[in-house]
């Protein structure tokens, strides 16, 4: 059932007037290069619109990817397609490697596995349980990176749910770029992890030597979490720059387009978006650690391009 007749599912108009106005969404994130201000994560102030950081960032990521399930769901039967490739869940899940079982998967279902696997890591299983803590997110970012999401899925649903590919006949003669494209976006999914797991253990660090000068004082814990305790990261990427998640995220997104091939402009815009975004905030977030650590102790560190930017 349609939550907003013509708009959630959208019809195929309204989806080609979003995903169209949805490529010039880069002009929007301009005014990062001018403005430092962002109250999220290091750069967070103390508001009375701040939302507490587990919450918010659970509230404004998990939207995307149920907004697209639900257009996988809604669509085909709004649009009279009597089914969508078949494909088998699991399998698409499992990450196939080899041509001749790539060549049965339904890669529409296949991106929504993936994705889901991403956004449920990052909207729902980084944040409320492997975070030890999470600094304060103000309502302003909150509301910005929920609406990203809701337009960004119902332009990557749209284009899976029926308004791309509906046959598996389309997706023939691909099985290379298939093939390479998982295998880059599940390099850049576990890269991401790795690195944000890294960040996290500089407060696991922090939290468990907290507690251990508790108990040698023989105090009892307060239950609460490690907050504002930061570090330069040496493990992994880091070595090289400051930001190396932000740059596996680009990769697993490039790994997706390339699965969708040179005419999923969704995949394409969502990519370009991403770097619009996020490339002026590790630029600001070098100067921070800068500022912060001193130039001698980030050394030759790049922002988030490894000898580059």
């Amino acid at each position: 059932m349609a939550i907003i007749p013509t708009w959630c599912p959208p019809s195929r108009e309204h989806w080609e007037l979003i995903t169209f106005l949805w490529q010039f969404f880069p002009i929007l994130t301009l005014y990062q290069w001018f403005f430092k201000y962002y109250p999220m994560g290091k750069t967070s102030t103390v508001s009375t619109f701040n939302i507490p950081g587990k919450i918010g960032w659970a509230t404004m990521e998990a939207p995307g990817f149920i907004t697209l399930l639900y257009l996988m769901y809604s669509l085909p039967k709004q649009e009279g397609i009597e089914s969508l490739p078949l494909t088998n869940w699991t399998m698409a899940a499992l990450f196939v490697s080899t041509s001749s079982l790539l060549s049965m998967v339904n890669f529409a279902y296949c991106f929504c596995i993936f994705k889901t696997i991403h956004y449920v890591y990052r909207a729902l299983i980084s944040p409320l349980f492997l975070n030890p803590s999470m600094s304060p997110i103000h309502i302003s970012v909150w509301a910005s990176a929920l609406s990203f999401q809701l337009i960004n899925a119902t332009c990557i649903g749209g284009w899976l749910g029926g308004y791309g590919p509906t046959t598996q006949d389309e997706w023939v003669g691909a099985a290379m770029r298939l093939e390479l494209g998982l295998m880059l976006f599940g390099i850049g999914l576990l890269g991401n992890m790795y690195h944000d797991d890294e960040l996290r253990e500089i407060r696991r660090a922090a939290a468990r030597n907290q507690e251990r000068k508790r108990k040698d004082r023989g105090e009892k814990g307060d239950g609460k979490g490690v907050e504002k305790v930061y570090m330069v990261p040496q493990n992994g990427l880091f070595g090289l720059v400051l930001f190396p998640h932000y740059l596996c995220e680009w990769v697993e997104w490039g790994g997706f387009w390339m699965v969708g091939g040179m005419a999923c402009v969704p995949a394409r815009t969502f990519l370009i978006n991403e770097v619009a975004t996020m490339l002026p905030r590790a630029l600001g977030g070098k100067q921070w650690y800068v500022e912060r650590f001193g130039k001698e102790k980030i050394g030759s560190r790049k922002a988030v391009i490894p000898g580059i930017i």
